[in-house]
């Protein structure tokens, strides 16, 4: 308890923040295409507790089918379990049986295996402040209605500045071809919920449905951007648990907004049923698509937002005869920290006589990304 003056304040701790309850957090879709499937098992955590993220490692995990067929997944770390890649029968249904460490026993709901038309096309429209991307689709037989998409995007990034030398411990050197440090890729996983339906119209169509947003400004739009986008047939039943999902995690910030709802999903604790279990198993095959975003196809006058603070600074050589008339304030090569990187020469009369250098957060994208293109990665025109 704090006090000033004549008042008090008490420190205040809803039973909400701080409660000992966990939940078990089940995701995943049963893949009955030629994919494998991938369940990811996790706990919830208290806001109170600091802690992120808490996989569930060491627990035991099936898919069983309606016609007594098993099929076990393999733990590969960070709470993901995973098949090889298997033939599941599309005509049969599905369900998940996970035994956790501490002996408790989960299953889901038999679930039919649902089959998603192709993507028809990703598509952007390009905004006063980013771009924005929708996707088409549409089911002829008009069987699916409900759809839930997921993404991987990947970009290709630059450092702040170019970094074409590197000290050998003893000089500094070129930088060799192997050793290159300005243009980096990486990738994040979609972190929202995207759905859509088709259920009130006369036609399965989904026609320019929204999906991420990047402003102009993001460093995903400075050279090449790309994404895979994962599209989900879903039943009725489905759709409802993630829209509510998507309403409690994404659409609170208002007395506007829609208000929290009580999530029931299709994943129940055999052994203790008072259990709450967060989730929603689905099965089916997965579409797929991928598209590329070239920076000169957006406009000209957008430019990426670097993370840091950069600069640049002189460093000469110690030999006093190489420092230039009136540079008395340049450190000298042998004292920069390692935690700086050449980036450019200076000479004098045709002759290096030392060199700028940045912060090596300015410098070297490995720290933030990897130098070589991922194995999919196809090289176009940026301009």
């Amino acid at each position: 308890m704090a006090c000033l003056g004549l008042e008090c304040t008490k420190p205040y701790t809803p039973a909400a923040i701080s409660s000992p309850n966990t939940y078990l957090v089940v995701e995943g879709n049963i893949n009955t295409g030629t994919d494998s499937t991938i369940i990811q098992l996790s706990h919830t955590t208290n806001i109170s507790s600091g802690v992120t993220s808490a996989p569930v490692l060491n627990a035991t995990v099936a898919i069983q089918d309606n016609q007594n067929g098993t099929y076990k997944l393999t733990g590969e770390g960070n709470g993901a379990y995973s098949t090889g890649l298997i033939t599941l029968d599309p005509t049969r249904t599905y369900r998940i049986n996970i035994t956790t460490s501490d002996g408790k026993n989960y299953v889901s709901d038999y679930v039919p295996a649902t089959l998603p038309p192709p993507i028809d096309s990703i598509g952007f429209i390009i905004k006063s402040n980013g771009i924005q991307l929708y996707v088409n689709t549409q089911d002829p037989n008009n069987n699916t209605h409900y759809y839930r998409w997921d993404y991987i995007e990947t970009w290709e990034f630059h450092a702040k500045y170019q970094s074409d030398y590197v000290s050998n411990g003893d000089s500094i050197i070129n930088r060799p071809p192997a050793q290159q440090v300005y243009k980096c890729w990486t990738n994040d996983l979609s972190n929202d919920i995207e759905l859509g339906s088709s259920a009130k119209l006369t036609q399965d169509v989904i026609y320019q449905n929204p999906l991420v947003f990047i402003p102009s400004t993001s460093e995903k739009l400075e050279d090449r951007y790309s994404i895979l986008l994962k599209q989900y047939a879903m039943t009725a039943a489905g759709y409802n648990y993630y829209t509510l999902l998507k309403q409690n995690t994404e659409e609170l910030g208002s007395i506007f907004d829609a208000q929290p709802s009580t999530l029931t999903g299709n994943i129940h604790c055999t052994t203790n049923s008072a259990l709450q279990v967060i989730g929603y198993i689905t099965a089916g095959t997965v579409q797929e698509k991928r598209i590329y975003i070239n920076n000169g196809q957006l406009p000209e006058n957008w430019a990426a937002t670097y993370p840091y603070d950069c600069g640049q600074d002189s460093a000469l050589y110690d030999d006093p005869r190489t420092k230039p008339a009136g540079q008395n304030t340049v450190i000298p090569l042998l004292t920069i920290p390692n935690n700086y990187v050449p980036t450019e020469a200076i000479t004098q009369h045709n002759a290096i006589i030392g060199y700028q250098y940045s912060d090596r957060d300015c410098a070297d994208c490995s720290l933030r990304g990897a130098t070589t293109p991922p194995s999919f990665w196809i090289a176009g025109p940026y301009n």
